[in-house]
């Protein structure tokens, strides 16, 4: 077992675990951590707990201090120094009439790396780019090409449902999301009305899809003959959200109506 905090180093960013040590480390709390890329500032989104030794990664890094008003005014000159490196690179970038698209620029909080984000459909040679960059900015520079999702992560936005967006808000890892996800709730199968700003099908269609499947379990399949309370029929559809079964009765003129589940029995051929 392990003593940890979970630690995040962005807005909706996959959290971390740290060992806390001895330091007085709570909810919240602003920390100065040592990481696989250095020396870096974050935030305690998780107090002290215990978990078990398969839920960390090992060797487990731990948390150097708590951070003060000098290291978050060390973070908000990056940010800054970060804008800057930004419209250089967008410089440099068009001078080298590359096919890219820059999305975001980090510094490390120690300064010693820069990181570039960037979007592309295929491959891009950037070498002469880093080069270029490097005499600029005279530290190590590190071009990060990412996916459509984590950008419109990166940069936010407002969702189809206008609230801003899960990836940019509060989610903090991706979930695989199938199509089949779409199918079994039932939804309009128009790649226009199931898929995120990012162009792909939108994380909430993860949200309820375990509701959903255990729901099925228990609803009849579309074309099973049942008994209600009306008489017997066919089922024709079936709605799991409200778990509600659509019936064409047999002896209503082949009528169809919706029963809630309870009032629904499959019956045997």
């Amino acid at each position: 077992m392990y003593q940890v905090v979970g630690v995040r180093f962005k807005k909706a960013g996959k959290i971390y675990y740290f060992d806390p040590s001895d330091l007085p480390v709570e909810d919240h709390s602003a920390v100065i951590v040592e990481t696989a890329r250095g020396v870096e500032y974050g935030k305690v989104v998780i107090g002290r707990k215990t978990v078990k030794e398969t839920d960390v990664v090992l060797p487990l890094k731990r948390v150097i201090r708590l951070a003060d008003s000098n290291d978050a005014k060390v973070v908000d000159d990056n940010n800054a120094a970060a804008e800057h490196a930004f419209q250089v690179c967008m410089d440099k970038i068009k001078e080298h009439s590359l096919r890219m698209k820059l999305v975001d620029v980090e510094y490390t909080f120690d300064r010693n790396k820069i990181i570039f984000y960037f979007t592309a459909e295929g491959r891009v040679d950037f070498r002469e780019l880093v080069k270029d960059l490097a005499g600029v900015f005279r530290t190590r520079i590190e071009l990060r090409q990412i996916g459509v999702r984590d950008e419109a992560k990166l940069l936010g936005g407002i969702g189809p449902c206008g609230r801003v967006l899960c990836c940019s808000s509060w989610l903090g890892d991706f979930e695989p999301v199938s199509i089949k996800m779409a199918k079994d709730q039932n939804l309009s199968l128009n790649p226009t009305k199931i898929s995120g700003l990012c162009g792909r099908l939108m994380c909430c269609l993860k949200y309820e899809h375990d509701n959903y499947e255990s729901v099925r379990l228990e609803l009849p399949s579309i074309g099973a003959r049942v008994v209600t309370s009306m008489g017997p029929g066919f089922v024709v559809s079936i709605n799991p959200g409200v778990r509600t079964v659509n019936v064409k009765l047999l002896e209503q003129g082949g009528k169809s109506l919706e029963f809630p589940l309870d009032d629904v029995a499959e019956q045997e051929l």
